[in-house]
C-alpha cells in the first residue's frame, strides 16, 4: 500500500489515525495519543502549537475518519490481488527490496526528519521512527552521517539532558535515551563519525545515561563507548573529561546491572587506563581500586577475574594505586584467592600485583595480610609447580626479600619457616 497522506497521520505518533479527534485549537490527533498527552502526562496545551487548550473536549472528526476509511478501502483490493511474494522476497529486509525511487524517498524523509527534530515537541516518536529507518540499513546510516545526523541528535541529547537536570519532566530524559538508541545503530568505524560523537555535547549525555539511564539506555550508551574504543582512533580520551568516563564506568560496574554491560565496561576501562595520559592515577583517584577489589572478591568468571587483575596490575604501577591497594582490607585476600585456582594467566597477574605491593613499595600491612590470607603459602606452593620462568623468579625474590618479616608471625606454619631458612 502507498504511503498515507500526511494529513492522515497523528501529529504525535506520526502513525495513521484510527480514531481522529479534534481539540479546541482545531488540530486533529488520534484519540489514544492525545488522551495520553492530556490525561497521562497532565498537559493542558495543544502538542502541535503549544497553545493552551480552552477546554479538554475531544470532538470526533467523522469526516476525516470516513476519508481515511475510503483511502484504506481503495488500497486493500490491490493488496489482495497482488501475487504472492516469493520465498526470497519474504526473507529479505524491506530496504533490500526497495526500488531506487523508494530509496530516494526514504533518504529524503530522513533528511526532513533531521531538519524538524530540534523543533518538534514529539522528539521521542521522531527518534523512534528515525531509528526504524536506519536499523540494518547501511546506506541509510551513511545518509544519516552525511546529513549531519550525529550533530543534530547530539544537540537534542544535550538539550534534553539540560532540561532534565533543570527539573523537567521524564519525557526530556526519555528523548535523551531514544537519541542514544539511534547513535548506537551506527558502526562508528571512521574517524569523522567518532570525532562527532566525542564532542562534549554528545559525550556528556552518553556518560549520564551510563550512570542513571534505564537498563536498555545503558546498553545503548555502552555500545557507543565500546565502538569508539574499538575504533582505535589514537588517544580518543584526549578531548573528553576522562574523570567522567571513569566514574561512569565504575558506577556501572558497581551497580552490576548485567553481565554483558559489566564485561564491556571492563574492556573500555582497560582501554581508557591504557590510552589516557595519567589514566592509572585518575582511575585510582575516582575509586577504581576499591571497586575492582570488590568485584574480584566475587568474580566467578575466568575472563572477568583476569581482566580485573590486569587492571589492578596497571593501577599498582603508580604510587597512588599501591597506596589504595594497601589501604583496602580485602585487596590481598581477593588477589590471593585467584592464585592456583582461576587460570595460569590469573596466577601470573596475581604474582605481579603482589610483587608491586610487597617488593617495589612494601608496607607492613600488606606483608602482614599476605601471611594472614594465605598468600605467602600460595607463593611457596608456586615453587613446586610448573610456572613461567618470570613468574617463578618473582616468587622466589618475594620470598627471599620478605621472608625475614614473615617468619616472625606465630601463625606462620613451622614447615614454611624451615623452607624459608633453606632459601636463605
Amino acid at each position: 500500500m502507498e504511503e498515507p497522506p500526511h494529513l492522515f497521520l497523528c501529529p504525535i505518533s506520526m502513525e495513521l489515525m484510527d480514531d481522529p479527534v479534534t481539540v479546541s485549537t482545531g488540530v486533529t490527533y488520534d484519540r489514544r495519543s492525545i488522551e495520553q498527552w492530556i490525561f497521562g502526562y497532565g498537559r493542558a496545551t495543544c502538542p502541535a502549537t503549544m497553545q493552551p487548550l480552552a477546554n479538554l473536549d475531544l470532538t470526533p472528526n467523522h469526516t476525516l475518519k470516513r476519508v481515511i476509511g475510503s483511502w484504506l478501502d481503495r488500497g486493500s483490493p490491490s493488496t489482495s490481488a497482488s501475487s504472492s511474494p516469493s520465498t526470497s522476497s519474504l526473507s529479505s529486509p524491506a530496504h533490500e527490496l526497495a526500488t531506487p525511487l523508494a530509496r530516494m524517498l526514504e533518504a529524503e524523509r530522513l533528511r526532513s526528519a533531521l531538519a524538524d527534530l530540534e523543533e518538534t515537541p514529539f522528539k521521542v516518536t521522531a527518534l523512534k521512527n528515525m531509528g526504524a529507518r536506519m536499523a540494518g540499513d547501511v546506506a541509510m546510516q551513511c545518509e544519516f552521517v552525511s546529513s549531519s545526523g550525529i550533530q543534530v541528535v547530539a544537540g537534542v541529547m544535550a538539550q534534553a539532558l539540560a532540561e532534565s537536570a533543570a527539573g523537567g519532566d521524564f519525557s526530556a530524559f526519555a528523548a535523551c535515551e531514544e537519541a542514544a538508541a539511534v547513535l548506537a545503530l551506527l558502526p562508528l568505524a571512521d574517524a569523522a563519525s567518532v570525532g562527532f560523537v566525542l564532542a562534549p555535547e554528545c559525550m556528556r549525555p552518553v556518560m549520564a545515561l551510563l550512570q542513571r539511564g534505564s537498563a536498555e539506555a545503558r546498553l545503548h550508551a555502552m555500545d557507543i563507548v565500546t565502538k569508539i574504543s574499538n575504533a582505535g582512533a589514537g588517544d580518543w580520551t584526549a578531548g573528553i573529561e576522562v574523570d567522567d568516563v571513569l566514574k561512569s564506568l565504575l558506577e556501572l560496574l558497581s551497580d552490576e546491572v548485567s553481565t554483558k554491560l559489566s564485561s564491556r565496561a571492563l574492556d573500555v576501562l582497560l582501554d581508557v587506563v591504557e590510552r589516557s595520559r595519567n589514566g592509572p592515577a585518575k582511575a585510582v583517584e575516582v575509586g577504581a581500586v576499591h571497586v575492582l577489589v570488590e568485584l574480584l572478591a566475587d568474580a566467578d568468571d575466568r575472563h572477568d577475574a583476569e581482566r580485573i587483575l590486569l587492571l589492578l596490575k596497571r593501577l599498582c604501577k603508580c604510587p597512588e594505586g599501591r597506596l589504595a591497594f594497601a589501604e583496602n582490607d580485602l585487596s590481598v585476600a581477593a588477589v590471593a584467592k585467584t592464585m592456583l585456582r582461576v587460570s595460569q594467566l590469573a596466577t601470573q597477574l596475581a604474582v605481579k600485583v603482589l610483587w608491586l605491593v610487597s617488593v617495589v613499595a612494601p608496607s607492613e600491612k600488606v606483608l602482614e595480610d599476605m601471611v594472614l590470607t594465605g598468600a605467602v603459602a600460595k607463593l611457596l606452593g608456586l615453587l613446586h609447580v610448573e610456572t613461567p620462568p618470570a613468574t617463578k623468579q618473582k616468587t622466589v625474590r618475594m620470598v627471599r626479600i620478605n621472608g625475614g618479616f614473615w617468619r616472625q608471625y606465630a601463625c606462620f606454619p613451622t614447615d614454611l619457616r624451615d623452607y624459608l631458612r633453606l632459601l636463605d
